[in-house]
């Protein structure tokens, strides 16, 4: 866990009062709990995660529950009316803003989606049910995104439409 911690406060600029760092805190206790074995000493740490989940929900405006997978270097680089589903999944190196939704397209279908590597979500964006967003993708901001997006991939708008990432142009060297 606190290997975990360590890499958080770096992502988040090595900043303590950074609410970002304050939501991923949380969802790291929360994690390391599980493994508290037997059940019944987990309970107080179970109790102690849901009353620092509800705090951290209340003054950064985060849901991020720790059901959810999370790779390294994820950073919420704005807080505030961030939801994120218990069923959702993110690689590495993934960024979220303010006003992000990550969730169910439907309450029957308990699937989140699953995001790749170097995932930058803009602020308000909404990605929504079955959905697998690929490595190296930008979701602009305000779009919605309920079908898969490719690697190397940028989806805008609403509905979003998926544009292939431009390469950076190769140096030309002379000889």
């Amino acid at each position: 866990m606190f290997e975990n911690v360590r890499a958080d406060y770096q992502a988040h600029g090595r900043k303590w009062g950074a609410q970002g760092f304050w939501v991923m805190l949380v969802y790291r206790f929360g994690r390391w709990r599980y493994g508290i074995r037997p059940a019944i000493l987990r309970k107080p740490f179970s109790f102690l995660y849901k009353v620092m989940f509800k705090l951290v929900q209340v003054v950064a405006g985060v849901e991020l529950p720790c059901e959810v997978t999370v790779g390294k270097n994820f950073v919420i680089d704005h807080f505030g009316g961030i939801v994120i589903s218990g069923y959702a999944r993110f690689g590495d190196n993934c960024r979220i803003r303010t006003g992000v939704v990550v969730g169910l397209s439907r309450v029957e279908d308990p699937c989140a989606p699953v995001f790749g590597n170097n995932v930058d979500i803009g602020a308000g964006a909404k990605v929504l049910g079955r959905v697998t967003v690929g490595d190296n993708v930008l979701i602009g901001a305000n779009s919605v995104v309920t079908r898969d997006v490719p690697s190397d991939s940028i989806a805008v708008g609403l509905p979003a439409v998926v544009k292939p990432r431009r390469q950076p142009a190769p140096s030309s060297q002379a000889s």
